[in-house]
């Protein structure tokens, strides 16, 4: 509170001018709020990074936001993490939370053929990328239409975690669209694959656990391929910048830590009777099943809300023109593609048993995830559509587990 009212005081030289919206980054945890700027030259007025004052016609930030300091301890612990996970899940006791049983050597660490490996990974994708034989979508229209012209004291470590390019380019190569699915998921996919033979060489064949892995993660991942245009409505590419964050997100952390299944699997082997497994691929089957449901309907509606398949819902007009689906899926929970996601989630961790903690990594930290995602979501619907979202808050008032959350 004492921030806001600080910033009103700066602010209030703009009371009489006309002010031009703009969607800044920079909330907390990578969210992105909505700031006023004066056409004269005066200050942002809204809840930015860290409170604005005016110096000698420039807004400048007094002190470095604590965000910054929580920024580049992410950068630290965010890698090392990854590493942890790959460490204890070859180790004996597996333990999530125990410190890995051996560090390897610096030798270890450095492998050229590896380099070589993951650099013609990289351009083997980015040349795919670049094929001209290749669909073309069009975006949904960004928030930074226009760009600062007023020069500002900027927060390097905390820009460089989230980015300050929304959709970094050079020509017609998007950084962020490239990275944002292919090499991490099907990455992940081959890593996975790779396991599921070294398993097979080990013990003459995959188990059924591996097998069940395998085929979730790669219909996850095939969903996200031949839905790919659905990513440029998402979050990340509409209004969170490309930086540290993503660029780490999607070529080390999606291959390396969603595939901890898998590398589980491989060095603990986990029996796994037919009628369990049946159970399992039935939980995969209902998670799976809302989260394709709910997507597909919210896409259609919004490509076009007059198709026969959607043109029955209910809706809740908002003052920007569009319209709020208040029936189907999205009538149930506020995010129920969000609820179809952790039900796959523990679908995919169950065929490695309940004895250890470490195969959940993916279901605890994915519900942290979407737990924050969706506060960042409300924040920025009830921001854009005002009273008609607090209408569709009071009709639809569970935010992804109906009944619980």
């Amino acid at each position: 509170m004492a921030t806001e009212a600080a910033l009103e005081a700066v602010c209030s030289l703009a009371a009489e001018s006309r002010l031009v919206d703009l969607l800044a980054p920079g909330w907390a945890g990578g969210g992105s709020i909505l700031r006023s700027w004066d056409k004269s030259g005066h200050c942002p007025r809204a809840v930015p990074r860290q409170v604005w004052t005016q110096r000698g016609g420039s807004c400048v930030s007094p002190s470095p936001s604590p965000r910054r300091w929580g920024a580049a301890a992410l950068m630290l612990l965010l890698p090392a993490t990854t590493f942890h996970l790959l460490l204890v899940a070859r180790s004996g006791p597996a333990r999530l939370l125990g410190p890995p049983p051996y560090l390897p050597g610096l030798e270890a660490l450095w492998s050229p053929r590896a380099l070589l490996l993951w650099l013609t990974w990289l351009g083997l994708q980015a040349a795919l990328y670049l094929l001209p034989a290749r669909k073309v979508a069009e975006g949904q229209e960004l928030k930074d239409r226009s760009r600062l012209r007023y020069p500002i004291n900027g927060n390097p470590i905390y820009d460089f975690f989230l980015g300050r390019e929304l959709n970094p380019r050079v020509c017609s190569f998007d950084f962020k669209y490239f990275c944002e699915l292919r090499p991490g998921l099907i990455g992940w996919v081959l890593i996975n694959l790779a396991l599921m033979m070294q398993e097979a060489e080990l013990r003459g064949s995959p188990s059924l656990a591996m097998w069940l892995v395998n085929g979730f993660q790669l219909l996850y991942v095939a969903d996200a391929l031949w839905h790919e245009e659905a990513v440029l409505t998402t979050m990340d590419f509409t209004h969170d910048g490309f930086g540290f964050m993503l660029a780490f997100g999607d070529l080390a952390w999606v291959p390396f830590t969603y595939s901890l299944q898998a590398q589980f699997l491989l060095y603990h082997p986990q029996p796994l009777g037919l009628p369990m497994a049946s159970v399992i691929c039935l939980i995969n089957a209902v998670g799976y099943y809302i989260f394709r449901g709910a997507n597909s309907q919210k896409n259609t509606f919004r490509k076009n809300p007059f198709d026969p398949r959607v043109a029955d819902l209910e809706t809740i007009p908002t003052a920007t023109g569009r319209q709020l689906l208040v029936s189907g899926w999205w009538g149930m929970v506020r995010h129920p593609n969000y609820l179809g996601d952790l039900i796959m989630a523990v679908a995919w961790s169950l065929p490695c048993g309940v004895s250890h903690l470490l195969p959940y990594f993916y279901v605890l930290y994915f519900t942290l995830l979407l737990v924050h995602r969706e506060a960042r979501d409300e924040q920025l619907c009830l921001r854009k559509y005002g009273l008609a979202w607090r209408e569709y808050c009071r009709r639809v008032p569970y935010r992804i587990v109906p009944y619980v959350y």
